[in-house]
């Protein structure tokens, strides 16, 4: 089973978002250190809780300042965009760092319905058009024609190389799935996003329809899951209070900077509320490193699937650093995993 991460370059309370962006470059040279296969950074807009706005960028960034592991976005989100726009970007992420670079599409608009609009307004048609937007841009990306009778039949996606970006699809629904399974491409599921809820039917989806293609002769799946560590279980529990009061304010459509465990150990919790921690509690993955891995591995074998995403949201960007580091010792990553603190 692989390990990887996801960082949705997370606000938190008491810095400037633009912090965030720095501490992502710093945690992929810490994670590639530590021996991760690949780091995915997110798509949010007009989010005062993630300031990853724009991964093309970011992944340049880390791809220029990293040299061995994989870096890509989960996701891009298509719908915003032209697909052959978001081919040539990622053809020339490709020549910064060949043979290293995930394109991780989506679907959601990754914002409210607004920013969607202002993103692009045409989103909800190009939404439904999402399978045919795919089709073109993977003809794009590996230089091949598109189909027949394709008004841009004739144009070409540069700069041109020997190497091509590794296409997936990201989802948190049976959609994704059987898109993937269509075009024959590698798939993530969000777990983050839904507590583990069709995962597994989706999963299944995905494996039954897979159709073999020149990118992928086999289904090849992820989950990505929220998991934190910390050398002590009461030390893990102050940590994770942060994402359960986050997690709190999501689901009330409330979306602001992580706050600190401080900031939720005084938070006025309502009996409700408190009941609704609890339950966020119980379906997370968080305590000491081989508590957290029993559940990863717990999850892989469950489901079935080749890789596991990690998505550590936490405060305190040492606490975030040493939770990766600890998760990759007890998976045995690298050789001195804790060396690379």
């Amino acid at each position: 089973m692989r390990l990887s991460v996801l960082d949705q370059s997370t606000v938190v309370s008491g810095r400037s978002a633009d912090q965030s962006i720095r501490e992502s470059l710093a945690l992929a040279r810490h994670c590639e250190a530590l021996g991760y296969h690949r780091y995915w950074v997110a798509e949010h807009h007009n989010s005062a809780s993630i300031a990853g706005s724009a991964p093309e960028i970011l992944i340049a960034a880390i791809a220029a300042t990293t040299s061995r592991i994989r870096v890509g976005s989960a996701g891009v989100m298509l719908p915003h965009y032209s697909a052959l726009k978001v081919a040539e970007q990622f053809r020339v992420l490709d020549a910064i760092a060949p043979g290293r670079i995930d394109l991780g599409l989506g679907r959601a608009p990754g914002s409210d319905g607004l920013t969607a609009h202002a993103l692009n307004p045409n989103a909800a048609v190009a939404a439904e058009h999402f399978p045919a937007a795919t089709r073109d841009l993977i003809a794009w990306l590996r230089g091949e024609p598109l189909v027949e009778k394709h008004p841009f039949r004739s144009v070409i996606a540069m700069p041109q190389g020997p190497t091509n970006p590794e296409v997936w699809i990201l989802g948190s629904s049976d959609f994704g799935a059987q898109v993937a399974a269509h075009f024959g491409l590698p798939y993530c599921f969000a777990h983050f996003i839904t507590d583990g809820a069709g995962c597994a039917e989706a999963m299944e989806t995905y494996r039954t329809l897979f159709k073999p293609s020149a990118m992928l002769a086999a289904p090849y799946s992820a989950v990505c899951c929220w998991a934190l560590a910390a050398e002590t279980t009461a030390e893990a529990e102050r940590l994770f209070s942060s994402r359960a009061l986050a997690r709190l304010w999501r689901d009330k459509g409330v979306f602001a900077a992580l706050p600190s465990p401080e900031e939720a150990a005084a938070y006025p919790y309502s009996p409700g509320e408190r009941a609704r921690i609890e339950r966020i509690r119980e379906r997370a993955f968080w305590g000491t490193p081989d508590v957290v891995a029993e559940h990863l591995r717990g999850l892989a074998q469950d489901l079935g699937v080749d890789e596991v995403a990690l998505l550590s949201t936490c405060h305190d960007a040492a606490a975030r650093r040493h939770s990766y580091a600890l998760i990759a010792g007890e998976f045995g990553l690298g050789a001195v995993a804790l060396a690379a603190e």
